[in-house]
């Protein structure tokens, strides 16, 4: 199989993304999360290259070879942000409609680009479910249990936890690829495979600001306030969806997503994988890519 990497401008970046499969056949993209990278889709792009699908698979801002083309862009990593880098990422490629596909921040691009222009998305799979953040209630506490879980967004807020991840963030990551996923038993090699695409000059201050602004703590980019203030709503999805779920995820297990599935109002199906973590793609790419074709077979 022949895997080509290429790039694509849009305003605010150069899109590195990898690309697969024959030119006219369905279009899916698949969306990596954070703090991962597009190695996580390598067995299942095959899968979906067997069965006549063109599969794109790009580096989100911040990761790999993407880059900002202008010093002085804020290194914004708000949902806002991540939704419209996916939409002119399809304008740029002249992609009209796509079966989206992605889990953590790409399954967040992948559900905003479903609830804000479901003309462009022929269908979704998302991992955990709604990743659309509630922003403006975002100072509710969760449960005790779940705001251990997320232990490294608080450590994110101060200025230590910048420099933490700076320094340490190989170690780091590491650590939280273990607590995510319990039970997948990576090697040092596949680790180091996805390991350059975090030495991004942007990496950092990226990570940072997604963290920060998903709390109100930090200013975002007056060029998504748009996008915010209709995210803001908690818009239902309308095109068909699977939400794939690890029954074994370590920082949002099933019982963090149930009460959203009302979100999905146009055909939906929840999936639940034992002894599967955070990273559902590489941990078990046959259901992702699964799910995937079930729903390009149910939507022709």
């Amino acid at each position: 199989m022949n895997v080509s990497m290429k790039r694509v401008r849009t305003t605010v970046l150069e899109i590195a993304y990898e690309e697969s499969g024959p030119e006219g056949g369905p279009v899916v993209i698949l969306l990596h999360g954070w703090p991962y990278d597009v190695h996580d889709y390598d067995a299942v792009v095959p899968l979906l290259v067997a069965e006549g699908c063109r599969v794109i698979v790009p580096y989100l801002r911040g990761f790999g070879s993407t880059r900002f083309l202008c010093k002085t862009t804020l290194r914004s990593g708000q949902q806002g942000a991540l939704g419209s880098d996916l939409k002119e990422l399809m304008e740029a490629l002249g992609i009209t409609r796509a079966a989206l596909a992605g889990y953590d921040w790409g399954g967040r691009a992948a559900c905003i680009a479903s609830a804000l222009w479901p003309e462009s998305v022929r269908c979704l799979v998302t991992g955990n479910g709604y990743n659309i953040q509630d922003i403006p209630r975002a100072n509710q506490p969760a449960a005790p249990d779940q705001e251990q879980r997320y232990w490294y967004q608080y450590y994110f807020h101060t200025e230590r936890g910048r420099e933490g991840l700076a320094q340490n963030r190989r170690a780091l990551i590491r650590l939280l690829w273990r607590l995510w996923s319990p039970q997948w038993h990576f090697d040092d090699e596949r680790f180091e495979r996805s390991a350059s695409s975090w030495d991004n000059n942007d990496f950092v201050s990226v990570t940072i600001q997604s963290y920060r602004h998903r709390y109100s703590n930090a200013a975002g980019d007056p060029n998504y306030h748009e996008i915010e203030r209709r995210l803001a709503a908690q818009p239902n999805i309308v095109v068909p969806s699977i939400a794939i779920q690890g029954e074994a995820d370590g920082v949002q297990p099933p019982s963090a997503f149930v009460a959203q599935d009302r979100h999905f109002a146009g055909g939906f199906e929840r999936r639940t994988l034992p002894h599967v973590g955070h990273n559902v793609p590489a941990e078990e790419p046959g259901a992702f890519a699964r799910a995937i074709l079930d729903l390009i077979a149910a939507t022709p």
